[in-house]
Formats: C-alpha cells, sequence, structure tokens
C-alpha cells in the first residue's frame, strides 16, 4: 500500500518515482489524499531532487488526465496556443489571441493566474467589471468556434490536479523547477486539443529561469514532451532583464493593451516580442508558409483594426463592456494616488532588477501572498522607462498607482532601488535570444 510520507521519502532521498507512484501523487492532489503540506513537500522534493524525462512525461499525463481532455472534431481549422513562462509587465497573450485569431486560427487559451512575482493573465482579464473567467466547458467551446478566441482561467475540470498544485508553488518557494513548470504548462495545453504550441521561455532576472542555461534547458524539456506527445512545439527563449512594455499591473496592462490594438502606442520590445511568437504560430499551423508571410498577415490584422475588434468582441461576449477600446477605464477602477517616480541623476538607465519591481507590485496588493488571496487590480507602475534611456535629473522614468500616497512614496522609493544608472551610453538587451524547436 501506497502511503503519501513514504512517496515523498522516495523523492527527497533523490529518488526516480515509478509511473504508480506518480499517479498516486496526482491522485493524491486531486482527491485530498494528500495535504497541504504533503504537496508542499512532495514539490519541494521534486525542487530540489529533480525528475528524469520519463518521470516529467508519466507526471505531465497523470495531470493532464486528471480532469477533461478537450476535442474539438467541429473546428476545420487549426488549433493553436501560446504559454508564457512569466514576466512583469507581460501582457502578450492579449495580443497575440487577437492577431492570430485574426489571422484564421482557432486560439483556446486556458490561462493562469499571478504566480510569485509575475503577473497572471486571469488576474489582469479580471480587473475588467463583469469579465467572466470560469465559463463552463461547453460555453468555452461554443466561443471558441464563434469568436476563434476564448481566453478563461483554469477551471475544476481541465487538469484540476495542477489547480491546487498551482497555488500550492506559489506560496512554497518552488515555482522555479523545471519538471514542475513542464507538467503544469503542458498539462493544461495538452488537455485543450491542440495541434501547435509556442511556449514563450523567458530569462533574466525577472524570469523564473534567471540564466540562460536554465532556460535552455526548461524550453527543451516543454519541446521534448509536448512534441513526443504530437502537438507540434516551439519554445522561444525571450528576455526578461526589464519590465516588458511601459506598465505593470493589471488594470494598467490592460489600458497598454487596449493602446497597442487600437495603434495609440505600441512600446518597441513588447511589439517585437509579439510578432515573433505570432509569426511562429502562423508558420507551425500552415497558415503562412514563411516569415515574411506571416508579418504580412501580422500588419493586416493590426492595421485593419481586425485585432481590436476581435478583442473588443471577446471581452463583450465574455461579460465584459461592450466599449472597452473606446473607454477603457469606464469598467476597470482606477488607483486613488499617483506618483512619478524621477531620476536622481543624469545619465543613462542601465539596469532593472526586475524582480525588485514585481514583488514591490505583490506587496502593493497587485499580486498574492496566500493562494486564496483577493487582489488589487489597480496598482502598479506605467510610463515605465526601458534599459538604455537616456535621462536628465528630475525625469520620470516610472509613474506609481498606489491605493495610497503612503503606499505611492514607499513603491516609488522601491522602483528607484531597482533600477541602475550610467553616465555612459547602455545597450538595451535583446528581446529574442534563441529558438528551440
Amino acid at each position: 500500500m501506497l502511503l503519501p510520507q513514504e512517496v515523498i521519502r522516495v523523492k527527497r532521498n533523490g529518488g526516480e518515482l515509478t509511473q504508480e507512484q506518480i499517479q498516486f501523487f496526482v491522485d493524491g492532489i486531486t482527491n485530498g489524499q494528500f495535504n497541504d503540506a504533503q504537496v508542499g513537500s512532495m514539490a519541494m522534493a521534486i525542487f530540489q531532487k529533480g525528475m528524469a524525462t520519463q518521470e516529467i512525461v508519466s507526471f505531465t499525463q497523470a495531470m493532464m488526465h486528471s480532469g477533461t481532455v478537450l476535442s474539438w472534431p467541429e473546428l476545420d481549422r487549426p488549433i493553436v496556443d501560446k504559454h508564457s513562462t512569466g514576466g512583469v509587465g507581460d501582457k502578450v497573450s492579449f495580443m497575440l489571441a487577437a492577431i492570430v485569431g485574426s489571422c484564421g486560427a482557432y486560439m483556446p487559451m486556458i490561462a493562469g493566474r499571478g504566480l510569485g512575482h509575475t503577473g497572471g493573465t486571469v488576474d489582469k482579464l479580471e480587473a475588467i467589471a463583469g469579465f467572466n473567467t470560469q465559463p463552463t466547458i461547453p460555453e468555452f467551446k461554443a466561443l471558441v468556434k464563434e469568436l476563434g478566441i476564448a481566453i478563461i482561467g483554469q477551471t475544476n475540470d481541465l487538469a484540476p490536479a495542477d489547480k491546487r498544485l498551482y497555488g500550492i508553488r506559489d506560496i512554497t518557494a518552488t515555482v522555479e523547477s523545471i519538471p514542475l513548470i513542464t507538467g503544469s504548462i503542458l498539462s493544461k495545453k495538452l488537455a485543450s486539443g491542440l495541434d501547435a504550441l509556442v511556449m514563450d521561455v523567458k530569462v533574466g532576472n525577472g524570469a523564473m529561469m534567471q540564466n540562460m542555461d536554465d532556460a535552455v534547458a526548461l524550453a527543451q524539456s516543454i519541446a521534448n514532451v509536448a512534441n513526443g506527445a504530437g502537438v507540434k512545439t516551439q519554445a522561444i527563449i525571450t528576455d526578461m532583464n526589464q519590465v516588458l512594455g511601459n506598465s505593470a499591473g493589471n488594470a494598467l496592462e490592460i489600458i497598454e493593451t487596449v493602446d497597442y490594438l487600437t495603434g495609440a502606442y505600441r512600446e518597441e520590445r513588447l511589439h517585437n516580442v509579439t510578432v515573433r511568437l505570432a509569426q511562429s504560430m502562423l508558420i507551425n499551423t500552415g497558415i503562412a508558409g514563411n516569415e515574411a508571410q506571416a508579418l504580412e498577415k501580422i500588419n493586416h490584422a493590426l492595421d485593419s483594426g481586425a485585432a481590436a475588434e476581435l478583442f473588443s468582441r471577446m471581452i463583450h461576449r465574455m461579460g465584459g463592456p461592450a466599449n472597452l477600446l473606446e473607454s477603457p477605464w469606464d469598467s476597470m477602477t482606477k488607483a486613488n494616488n499617483m506618483l512619478d517616480v524621477t531620476a536622481p541623476q543624469d545619465g543613462y538607465i542601465a539596469g532593472m532588477d526586475t524582480r525588485d519591481i514585481g514583488l514591490t507590485i505583490v506587496g502593493m496588493g497587485g499580486g498574492r501572498t496566500a493562494n486564496d488571496q483577493a487582489i488589487d487590480h489597480t496598482v502598479g507602475f506605467d510610463q515605465i522607462q526601458p534599459i538604455g534611456t537616456k535621462v536628465s535629473k528630475g525625469d520620470v522614468v516610472a509613474r506609481v498607482h498606489g491605493k495610497d500616497q503612503a503606499q505611492a512614496e514607499s513603491a516609488a522609493k522601491q522602483y528607484l532601488a531597482a533600477l541602475s544608472f550610467s553616465e555612459q551610453a547602455v545597450e538595451a538587451p535583446p528581446e529574442i535570444y534563441q529558438i528551440i524547436s
């Protein structure tokens, strides 16, 4: 007879778990036979001792089959999705869904909440009054068929074992484990019935993977497991040594999304990452034959307004307002206090401790320190200036949105402490590092 503590002991001591033991663990997450302390202990044992490739495959498949596995026989075009390992200011999923859906792919996206210092796609959508991130599976499938896209939170039907494990990882310092990340991501994505998947693996001081070796290892792990499961998968390693875009914080990132899709403002780095991921999605689904054809389709989706219109329709059909593009603040709450963060000297922004910026937002209430915690969607930063920006003393390098003056002042000090300055010109890191298939 298997016992939770004995299975934990095997991994704690560096042993390789059998398929039976892994299935027992995943079943225990789902049915409660493993309590929170035991799930956290197993997560820590996996974090410290790792998993062999076959263990990761068995773990992913067990998580995938802990709930419903979708199929889409009624759809006549490719089904594709994207997943990011998480970053600060990463709102790319919204742009990609709108663009790729406008180009003819189906994109059923099952997204996550904030994890550690990184923001969550679902949390950002819930900044919009009325938006329903938890439709039923039949409702989700009907939305995808009707619109081509739908972004929802993880449901109790799809990979329920991961939903519980995800929350426990967030508060037990076990977020950065390659086996746990691989299993978490792919259990949901493989359960979604995809033809193709593009992974955005972040690397840098604001990412779970802070060095290139770890990022490559994770990218290769995901590509190996997903391709082996019959889903055409490409992993693109992108930079997270600074905030992506010019905002970080739930409502503020929705505002930047609206500005991006309507063409009011497109931050260059955010645009470059979005385009590269969209190109891979269109090529891997056969919608475009090469990068040039993909770029032409992407530009048409943006320039014609088709992507913006599709995103607006999705928001409205899922309970949000009909006028998000025209008046986004009508359906979101603003922070009570705004405060400029100003440069303390002349020079150039030379570096950014992106993780600390993310943690500052968590500390303001914009993320979670407990897995059942309600969050403040209003707080965060905008007007963020990137690495390499030339500044004079007193120039605005970011703006804080806080719940009160004291919080805004504290967050401004923390933001400034996360920056470094140089008297000499500084070159920003590249947006794209490597592509792994």
